[in-house]
């Protein structure tokens, strides 16, 4: 069975990360999107939130599972028998620091975790969570960039209805 892990912070899950996560779905016999809890920045949703998110936002993608974790990823990857991360592209600036991370996740895993990445489909291309979170913060529209359900979660975070 081929598993991989696409590991993320999904603050907030927007339509490219959804692209990709259906993308890889359809290499893999079990994708794994596991959250990562970064203590170094300060997320709009909590972890747990961004699970609950991502779970009804994969909830028709039946080989999807939706995890999180704490730390490294060669040590998620090796506890949970995993040996490829999904990694999304969107412009040349991603790859340059996604190769970093890639090599060095080989590196210190022994040639164990391997990275695939996938250009993410042009018309999200220019999508992040950073910009979306900009723009609701405003009060600005953000239907384009996430699900519906996503944007009204993230309309209340900012107190904005």
């Amino acid at each position: 069975m081929k598993r991989a892990v696409y590991p993320g912070s999904f603050d907030p899950v927007t339509f490219g990360h959804l692209d990709v996560i259906k993308r890889a779905s359809e290499v893999f016999d079990v994708l794994i999107v596991s959250v990562l809890n970064n203590k170094v920045k300060t997320p709009l949703f909590s972890v747990e939130e961004r699970v609950k998110i991502l779970k009804e936002a994969t909830k028709d993608i039946p080989n999807v599972q939706v995890d999180s974790f704490t730390g490294l990823l060669i040590n998620y990857a090796r506890e949970n028998d995993i040996h490829v991360a999904v990694r999304g592209l969107r412009a040349i600036t991603d790859f340059e620091y996604e190769l970093q991370i890639a090599q060095t996740n080989r590196k210190l895993s022994d040639g164990k975790l391997d990275t695939i990445f996938l250009t993410t489909s042009l018309e999200y291309a220019y999508l992040s969570s950073s910009s979306v979170k900009e723009i609701a913060s405003f009060g600005g529209d953000i239907s384009q960039c996430v699900p519906e359900f996503v944007a009204k979660l993230i309309y209340e975070k900012y107190h904005i209805l």
